[in-house]
């Protein structure tokens, strides 16, 4: 007789928590140390609803280079978490945070990312706040590269398109593994690996004066090489410390066929391909056959080193982790109004609302997103960022009523807990973010993800105090009861 029972809700030892980038809010750019990275040479949009992320030239570098002030970087002011790490730990932890996601700035460890010798005190920053975490039981998730590197490296290298950038990205690692052995129990390679086929974000590299054909073939040749540094980075971490996990991460673009017309599924079908092309790679140990055919109608051609195929396979990861926002629909025709999103457009699904930015709410989407990859990885799955951005105001009351920002939460941990009655294997949930941060994609304050408000405006006016808002108290009572009391 077949005697497996269903799960009935998530895990007793389910990962509960937020998640933050160094990037968006440490601040500090030019403290202890630091080098200057490629996100704080990056200018706040002009357009909300326009990415700014990937607008980067070799002119507007020299630019921000030039200009030694936050007022048009407001990635190099943050939210000050530098100076309020152990406020803000503490207010996580009063909400029963299991785990914070949060990044490196690598420029803190090698501020030029070339050098032999680490910085001490970027080094020390993190052991203070890896300790405040471990103070309330809090287990560190960390991404080792977060939408930044050191931009000397984009000065030298030209970023990742250069395989120089390995070595200096090994060794940045090397360095992590080893003295935070036995305090960091999970790792994560890149930040939304595929974001590198958009652009200078990703890859750290200028082509904004290359066609179309010759920025794919560099985005490409530089993922390879971010490929071949993440693989080495796994087999590192089991090697140094093999007590702990190490994942890949990928912004998920589920899509939908527009409609049931074969041309359709089969569009929509190659666009799911060309986003899980990134964790086939990390997860499986190889690149997909799909992608031949890819690279041939595209004209792209890849230089491997021999040996490389052999490190993919050596260094797959333990655990697939994932951003998961929204989703579109595909089409093989263009007449399909379009709709925005992380990272990408796509077409505007007439069952779903949309976020005042344009993102799509979708829910099941998620469950949906949970299943396939189960079926296709069979590793555990995490969730590590998921959240509504808005324009949080502070009522006459004096708070900070978010009931919408519940709402999404509240839709999505229901379809996460029927996803894990379905089988899938998942680990954690950190929302994005946890404390509101500044805008990866616009560089802008204004739209807030956040439990926590940060009294700070899009000038960078405001005192930084922190305030709750009511979805803290919601997500609290989520956490003491794993996820049951939703209400």
């Amino acid at each position: 007789m077949y005697s497996k029972t269903m799960p009935t809700g998530f895990p007793k030892d389910f990962l509960w928590g937020g998640a933050t980038a160094a990037n968006q809010v440490e601040g500090a750019w030019n403290v202890d140390g630091k080098g200057l990275t490629t996100a704080e040479v990056v200018q706040k949009a002009t357009d909300r609803k326009v990415m700014s992320m990937n607008e980067v030239t070799k002119e507007s570098i020299q630019e921000a280079i030039d200009d030694q002030s936050d007022k048009r970087y407001p990635k190099r002011r943050g939210v000050d978490f530098y100076h309020h790490y152990k406020e803000d730990i503490k207010l996580f932890a009063e909400m029963g945070f299991k785990v914070y996601r949060l990044s490196i700035a690598w420029a803190r460890i090698f501020p030029k990312g070339d050098e032999t010798t680490p910085n001490e005190a970027g080094l020390k920053f993190y052991d203070d706040v890896f300790a405040e975490c471990h103070k309330y039981g809090i287990e560190p998730l960390i991404t080792i590269s977060h939408y930044e590197m050191p931009l000397i490296l984009t000065l030298t290298n030209n970023g990742w398109a250069s395989r120089k950038t390995i070595a200096d990205f090994t060794r940045y690692t090397e360095v992590l593994f080893k003295r935070y052995k036995g305090v960091v129990k999970y790792w994560l390679t890149f930040n939304e690996i595929n974001a590198s086929t958009w652009g200078f974000t990703g890859t750290g590299a200028v082509d904004s004066d290359l066609n179309v054909h010759d920025q794919m073939q560099l985005r490409y040749q530089a993922l390879h090489h971010e490929f071949v540094a993440s693989a080495i980075a796994v087999k590192q971490c089991h090697e140094i410390d093999p007590e702990a996990q190490i994942g890949s991460m990928l912004a998920r673009m589920q899509t939908y066929a527009n409609t049931p017309n074969p041309v359709d599924v089969r569009a929509a079908q190659l666009q799911d391909q060309l986003n899980l092309f990134f964790t086939d790679v990390q997860v499986r140990g190889e690149y997909p056959e799909y992608m031949n055919r890819y690279f041939v109608e595209n004209g792209i051609e890849l230089e491997m080193e021999p040996g490389d195929e052999q490190l993919l396979a050596e260094g797959k990861v333990d655990y697939l982790s994932f951003s998961y926002y929204m989703t579109t629909i595909t089409s093989a025709t263009d007449d399909v109004e379009q709709a925005s999103g992380n990272l990408s457009m796509g077409g505007k699904n007439p069952y779903l609302k949309s976020s005042a930015w344009g993102w799509q709410i979708d829910p099941v989407g998620l469950r949906i997103t949970l299943n396939e990859f189960w079926d296709r990885y069979r590793v555990p799955l995490f969730v590590v960022e998921n959240g509504l951005g808005a324009e949080d105001k502070i009522s006459d009351d004096g708070k900070i009523h978010d009931d919408y920002r519940i709402d999404y939460l509240r839709q999505h941990i229901e379809q996460m807990k029927e996803a894990v009655k379905d089988g899938v294997d998942l680990m954690g949930y950190t929302t994005w973010g946890c404390i509101d941060v500044i805008s990866a994609g616009t560089s802008e304050m204004s739209k807030r993800y956040g439990f926590i408000y940060v009294d700070q405006d899009d000038e960078g006016n405001g005192s930084l105090k922190r305030m709750k808002k009511d979805s803290f108290d919601w997500y609290k009572k989520v956490i003491a009861s794993n996820g049951e009391d939703l209400d």
